[in-house]
């Protein structure tokens, strides 16, 4: 019989949680009413978006529930942040981001510059990844009208820190906007005290469904609706509200609460146990990101001289899910932006390996990895040329990676 399958990239979706699905199933047949009709069908509906509201609301720890702003998902959320900004702040035309963002936000920057509808300053990092904080404070002016810088890498789980450079952002007398897809539900957050003007998630990276993600808009934040048309959202996103999907995150944010400790303890641990033993099997491989600070569920891993998309494909026949650091193109392998960003060296950004957990997994699933994983590398380096060249390659190896 063929073992059960793993399931390690939870970054790029998770699992709808059994209890998320078994709370939005009754509105799709049983309770249908449009929440903005008068009668007793909408009232209905309309009495269980407001519980979502509030679940979602204890999850981010936000003072107020309308401050929450549902969107289709976390580039929806992003989106809307950005161009809201740029409508509201008067004569500010200017944008700092970071070189790792999500292209949910480099995409969109780099089309508002083009078009010439904004100045955009793009920050980098360092080896770990963390934000060159010089470069920041240097970048914000008078002409700024918002900071755009993700919470936690979606890639090496990398945190920043929001909170700092959101008070920097301020005394700039520019917004603070974070996208925290990532962040949402592994680490604690508190809104009320913080000084972030906006920030999206989504749901499907919380075991909610897919297709639903908020904005928080802190209140006194001035908000201009990315979609037009009727009242919904109080007049800030338009269209009939999606009360499965709202009722299904509302679900999810209320278990991420009640899980948060686990992710914070337990995941975090099977993730130390995953790298250490990879480690310790593996030659030529190392960790990246910011060790000491990141996401209790992600390791990125580079494992040097193969391809991480070949990596992937004998993981598959092995029956684990993961993801690389890679992607193709037109043809021709480029290593992530993120990796890129961080000069990790070519040999070992194209090998690297993104490990994601969720409260779903256990100790069973790292075992299936580390038996495993010491013989594709093994193959995969024998068919390697790069391999064959190591020493070379070595020689111009840059020691404060390993």
């Amino acid at each position: 019989m063929a073992p059960e399958p793993v399931y390690l990239d939870n970054n790029a979706t998770t699992r709808c949680d059994p209890a998320v699905v078994e709370a939005m199933l009754p509105y799709f047949s049983e309770q249908f009413g449009n929440a903005s009709s008068m009668h007793a069908f909408g009232a209905e509906v309309g009495g269980a978006l407001a519980r979502a509201r509030k679940q979602l609301q204890a999850l981010l720890g936000a003072e107020f529930d309308h401050e929450i702003v549902y969107t289709s998902g976390g580039t929806e959320a992003d989106n809307m942040a950005i161009l809201s900004a740029l409508e509201t702040q008067g004569e500010r035309n200017e944008i700092v981001t970071s070189a790792v963002e999500h292209p949910a936000v480099l995409s969109l920057v780099a089309h508002l510059e083009k078009t010439g509808r904004a100045k955009v300053h793009i920050i980098g990092v360092d080896a770990k990844g963390r934000l060159d904080i010089e470069a920041y404070r240097k970048a914000l002016g008078p002409k700024t009208a918002i900071v755009s810088i993700m919470w936690a890498n979606n890639e090496t789980g990398t945190i920043f820190p929001v909170e700092q450079l959101a008070q920097l952002a301020h005394q700039a007398g520019a917004l603070f906007h974070t996208d925290a897809v990532q962040a949402v539900g592994k680490i604690p957050i508190n809104m009320a005290e913080s000084e972030i003007d906006m920030l999206s998630l989504s749901g499907h990276k919380l075991h909610g469904p897919k297709g639903i993600g908020a904005l928080y808009a802190r209140k006194g934040t001035r908000l201009r609706p990315l979609i037009r048309g009727g009242h919904q959202e109080r007049g800030r996103r338009a269209g009939t509200e999606n009360a499965p999907a709202i009722i299904g995150l509302g679900k999810a944010a209320e278990l991420a609460l009640e899980h948060m400790n686990d992710e914070q303890t337990r995941v975090a641990g099977l993730r130390d146990r995953l790298e250490k033993g990879l480690l310790q099997r593996i030659g030529n491989s190392f960790v990246t990101g910011d060790t000491e600070n990141r996401l209790p569920n992600t390791a990125n891993v580079a494992f040097e001289y193969i391809e991480g998309e070949a990596i992937l494909l004998f993981m598959n026949r092995e029956g684990i899910a993961a993801s690389s650091g890679s992607a193709c193109t037109s043809g021709s392998l480029e290593p992530s932006h993120v990796l890129r960003a961080m000069n990790v060296p070519y040999t070992a950004a194209h090998g690297a390996i993104r490990f994601s957990f969720s409260r779903e997994n256990d100790e069973t699933d790292v075992d299936r990895v580390l038996e495993a994983m010491p013989q594709i590398i093994d193959r995969l380096r024998e068919m390697s040329p790069f391999w064959r060249e190591r020493d070379k390659a070595d020689a111009g190896f840059n020691p404060t990676y390993a």
